[in-house]
């Protein structure tokens, strides 16, 4: 799958702050997660790659084109911003057509595209009331409406989930399923970790203005070799489990649990692969076998600390 974005020595400086800082970083297509602390540089990361920011240095390509106050290039993105910027006296459909039509369409075909997308959002019913009447849940998915409209081939999306109910959330998740599954791009910034996992194993890890790791999340947990894997053993008789695990090299430490036992090893797959015939030595009877912290809030975790 070719790049979308490449990213070399891309910083951006705020007069004494800085935003971001030689980040040189390369994202296939699909969907992937922008994810950092806040003040990380999420945000000023997107608002380069949507031409809303000039770098300070380095270079960055979207699409294989230069973003900043490239026409060409807005035609082909669509930008939901983390701030609301709305014109509160319109009505959400007024909004979204509004835009489409500064954007180039025809009276018409703005109107249709609207509806259309604020109906794929979920607004049906309250596309013809006040923007400032809607709630913030409102809001957020009226900016993502308007994002879509224009049929982009790639989505940034900055924090589009805040503010959201969790079924709304679900909603929303659905339908970034859905765009990637027809084609279409996604860079989705977040802080809620879990969601994101929901969408994707792609991530981009933005800490201090910097790159800290990209790629699939069990190729970042790899790396991370100072960290001994955590897993969870359910057994028959865990205690056994455990005298016969300790004599394992790369067994660092067991803890037993009811029912259970945490064990820490510095060769995951030596471990499951010697865990089977160990166990039936021992007659301990394994019911149950997880990787504690595999997931992306542990990988993320481990990165900042």
């Amino acid at each position: 799958m070719s790049e979308i974005v490449a990213a070399h020595h891309l910083a951006r400086f705020y007069k004494d702050v800085v935003g971001l800082n030689d980040l040189t970083v390369e994202i296939e297509g699909g969907i992937t997660g922008i994810l950092g602390p806040n003040g990380a540089g999420k945000s000023t990361f997107l608002k380069l790659l949507v031409g809303e920011l000039r770098p300070s240095r380095g270079t960055v390509r979207v699409l294989g084109l230069d973003p900043f106050a490239n026409r060409e290039l807005y035609r082909r993105i669509g930008f939901c911003p983390q701030q609301d910027a709305f014109w509160g006296h319109l009505s959400g459909r007024e909004f979204v057509q509004t835009l489409l039509r500064l954007s180039g369409f025809g009276r018409g075909e703005a109107r249709q595209r609207a509806v259309r997308a604020l109906e794929r959002v979920g607004l049906e019913g309250a596309m013809e009331r006040r923007i400032d009447g809607y709630s913030k849940g409102m809001r957020q998915r009226t900016k993502l409406a308007q994002a879509l409209a224009h049929g982009p081939q790639l989505l940034v999306a900055d924090e589009p989930l805040t503010g959201l109910d969790p079924v709304a959330r679900k909603e929303v998740q659905g339908l970034f399923v859905e765009l990637a599954a027809g084609g279409m791009h996604l860079l989705v910034s977040s802080h809620v970790l879990h969601e994101v996992e929901a969408l994707t194993s792609h991530v981009v890890v933005i800490h201090r203005g910097r790159l800290l790791a990209r790629g699939e999340v069990g190729e970042v947990r790899r790396l991370l070799s100072r960290h001994p894997r955590q897993v969870r053993v359910r057994a028959r008789d865990p205690r056994r489990l455990a005298e016969a695990c300790v004599a394992l090299e790369h067994v660092g430490a067991v803890r037993l649990g009811p029912g259970s036992l945490s064990i820490e090893t510095s060769d995951v797959e030596s471990f499951f692969r010697e865990l089977p015939p160990l166990a039936s030595r021992a007659r301990a009877g394994i019911s149950g076998l997880e990787s504690t912290d595999a997931n992306l809030e542990a990988v993320f975790d481990y990165l900042l600390g």
